[in-house]
């Protein structure tokens, strides 16, 4: 299952992202969904099974969140 997280800024999705990858952990920048809103417009998809790990990065390089979300198929 693919998770969503979602940004207020560009630069923190991009951060994200790179942290991600950094930690070995697969992670692209998307647009995010009709059905959510990001003040930015982009989200990073994620494997769901690295939420918590991706939580505690994202907490340790002050990295701020806007939301987190499963993907589900109606999302697009």
């Amino acid at each position: 299952m693919t998770c969503l997280a979602t940004f207020k800024t560009t630069s923190m999705a991009l951060m994200f992202e790179r942290v991600c990858r950094s930690a070995g952990i697969k992670a692209r920048i998307a647009p995010v969904p009709r059905k959510l809103s990001s003040s930015c417009g982009l989200a990073c998809e994620f494997p769901c099974e690295e939420r918590d790990n991706i939580e505690q990065l994202a907490s340790s390089k002050k990295i701020d969140v806007g939301g987190w979300h499963e993907v589900t198929e109606d999302m697009y």
